[in-house]
C-alpha cells in the first residue's frame, strides 16, 4: 500500500513555477500532438511534455511548504450550484512535515480563482454554420487582448492560518453538517476533532488575513482526543445522515464508532472486527444510517450495520491486492467505487452482492496504485480517479464508443490530437503534471470543479468537456 510521502525533506518546495499540469502559458504546439500514456509511451530525445491550457475551464497550482497527505473541502455560504468565475473555495489540509513538532492543520480561503466557461463545440460549427479558421483568428485576437490585460489579476489570492497539529495527518475529514468541525488521523495513533470556527471567521471577514501564509501557527487544543486505537490509521469518516457520527479504523484492522453527546464523543470500546489486516478506507451509507462500508489491505470490502453487532454483514473479496479507497455514491447509492494496489478499480451494484456478480464495470487502465477515488456530486455516473502514475483520471461510466459520433465531432472540431485507439470510452479526461498524486476531491457546490494534492502542491482545475456535460440545473 503506498501512502505516505518517502522522503518529505525532499518533498518541500521552494518558491518557483509550476511546470507540466499547472503550466498557465496559452501557446499551443504547431505541430500536431498526441496524448501521452505514462508507463506505455517514452520520450524520445529531443521530445518534451506540454501542458495543453485549451482543454481546462480553469486550472491552477499552488503549494504551502511541507506537503500535504490529505485535505478537504468546506462547504460554505456563497451559494449553491455557483457557475460564474471568479470562485472562492475553502478548505483544510494537514501536513507532512519532516518532525513531528512542524506540523499543522492549514485552514485555507482561495479567492479569485478565475477561468473560463466555453461550449464544448464553437456555437457557430455546431450550428453547421461559419467557418473555423476565420472564428479563431477573431477568438485568438479578443483571447491575446484579454489575456494581456487579465494576466495580472488571473493568479488565485491564498489567504491561510495554522494550527499546530503534533504528528503527520494522515487523513483530515470535515463534518458534512458543520463544516467548522474536522477530524485528524495523526501517525501518532490519535484521532483528533479540532473547531476551526474561529478560523474560518477571520478568513471570511478579512482579506489580509493569512495572505501568502503570512500567519503564525495557533497552538489550539483539540475538541476531542481519543487514543484507544492500538496503531496509526488512516481510515475516518462523518455520517451523512447523523449529525457527529463517526468511525476510525486503524492499521490492526480495528474499526472504532463514535457517538456525539453533549458536545463531545462516546466512542465504543469494543471494535467492529473483521478484516484480517490494516483498513484503510471507511464509507457511511449516503442512505441508511446504520450502516457503513470497509476496505482493507486483505483485498476485502466489508459493510457493517451498527444494529447488527461487530461482525460484518457482508464481506467479499474485491481486488487481488490491497484495496486502498472505496467511494459510496450519493446519488446512486446502490454503486460502490474501489480502487486497488495493483492499479485497477471496479465499480459494485449491491443489490447484487448475494447473487455473487455485483461488478458492473472494472478498469486496469491505471498502472500504479490507486491513490485516491470519488463520485461526482453532481453527475451519478462519473467518477474521478488518481494513481501513483501521477494520472488523475475522470470517467463516464454511461459512455459507449459510438465511431460515426467521433467521426463528425473531429471533422467539425479538426481535432489534430492523436489520441490512442486503446483507451476506453468511458475516459473522459486525463490531468497530468503532479507528482505522487495523493487524493482528490470534487466541489459540492462548483460542478466541474476538482481539487487534489500530491508531493509538489496542489492543483485546483475544471476540464471543459467536464462542466459542459454537466446538468445546467442540478441539486446538491
Amino acid at each position: 500500500m503506498v501512502r505516505s510521502i518517502k522522503n518529505p525533506k525532499k518533498a518541500k518546495r521552494k518558491n518557483k513555477n509550476k511546470g507540466d499540469g499547472s503550466s498557465s502559458s496559452s501557446s499551443m504546439p504547431s505541430m500536431p500532438t498526441r496524448v501521452w500514456q505514462p508507463g506505455v509511451d517514452k520520450l524520445e530525445d529531443g521530445e518534451e511534455l506540454q501542458c495543453d491550457p485549451s482543454v481546462y475551464n480553469c486550472l491552477h497550482g499552488f503549494h504551502v511548504g511541507w506537503p500535504c497527505l490529505s485535505f478537504d473541502i468546506l462547504h460554505d455560504n456563497l451559494g449553491l450550484n455557483r457557475t460564474e468565475f471568479p470562485h472562492t473555495v475553502y478548505m483544510v489540509a494537514g501536513t507532512q512535515a519532516e518532525k513531528a513538532a512542524w506540523n499543522s492543520i492549514g485552514i485555507f480561503k482561495i479567492s479569485n480563482v478565475s477561468g473560463k466557461r466555453r461550449d464544448v463545440l464553437p456555437k457557430k460549427l455546431a450550428n453547421g454554420e461559419g467557418d473555423m479558421e476565420d472564428d479563431e483568428d477573431e477568438d485568438d485576437d479578443s483571447d491575446s487582448d484579454e489575456d494581456s490585460e487579465d494576466e495580472a489579476s488571473s493568479t488565485p489570492i491564498i489567504q491561510l492560518r495554522r494550527v499546530a497539529h503534533h504528528g503527520c495527518v494522515n487523513r483530515i475529514r470535515t463534518m458534512t453538517q458543520n463544516p467548522h468541525i474536522c477530524v485528524s488521523w495523526a501517525d501518532s495513533g490519535h484521532v483528533q476533532v479540532w473547531d476551526l470556527s474561529s478560523h474560518l471567521k477571520a478568513l471570511t471577514e478579512s482579506e489580509t488575513e493569512g495572505k501568502d501564509g503570512s500567519s503564525s501557527v495557533f497552538n489550539q487544543a483539540p475538541l476531542f482526543n481519543f487514543g484507544g486505537h492500538k496503531d496509526e490509521g488512516y481510515a475516518i469518516d462523518w455520517s451523512p445522515t447523523v449529525t457527529g457520527r463517526l468511525v476510525s479504523g486503524d492499521c490492526k484492522s480495528m474499526i472504532h464508532l463514535w457517538e456525539p453527546v453533549s458536545g463531545s464523543w462516546n466512542v465504543d470500546s469494543k471494535p467492529f472486527a473483521g478484516h484480517s489486516a490494516s483498513v484503510e478506507d471507511l464509507q457511511w451509507s449516503p442512505s441508511e444510517e446504520h450502516v457503513f462500508a470497509s476496505c482493507s489491505v486483505d483485498g476485502h470490502i466489508a459493510i457493517w450495520d451498527v444494529k447488527r453487532g461487530k461482525s460484518p454483514v457482508v464481506s467479499f473479496k474485491a481486488h487481488n491486492a490491497d484495496v486502498n479507497v472505496i467511494s459510496w455514491n450519493r446519488l446512486a447509492s446502490c454503486m460502490l467505487a474501489s480502487g486497488s494496489d495493483d492499479g485497477t478499480f471496479s465499480i459494485r451494484d449491491l443489490r447484487f452482492l448475494k447473487e455473487g456478480d455485483a461488478v458492473v464495470a472494472h478498469f486496469e487502465y491505471h498502472k500504479h496504485p490507486i491513490t485516491s477515488i470519488e463520485w461526482s456530486p453532481h453527475e451519478a455516473s462519473t467518477l474521478s480517479v488518481s494513481s501513483g502514475d501521477n494520472q488523475l483520471t475522470i470517467w463516464d461510466l454511461s459512455l459507449e464508443k459510438d465511431e460515426e459520433e467521433e467521426a463528425e465531432y473531429k471533422a467539425k472540431t479538426q481535432e489534430q490530437v492523436n489520441a490512442p485507439q486503446d483507451l476506453p470510452p468511458q475516459l473522459l479526461f486525463v490531468h497530468q503534471g503532479q507528482k505522487d498524486l495523493k487524493e482528490l476531491h470534487w466541489h459540492n457546490q462548483i460542478p466541474g470543479m476538482i481539487i487534489s494534492t500530491a508531493a509538489d502542491g496542489f492543483n485546483i482545475l475544471m476540464p471543459y468537456n467536464i462542466q459542459n456535460t454537466l446538468p445546467s440545473d442540478v441539486p446538491i
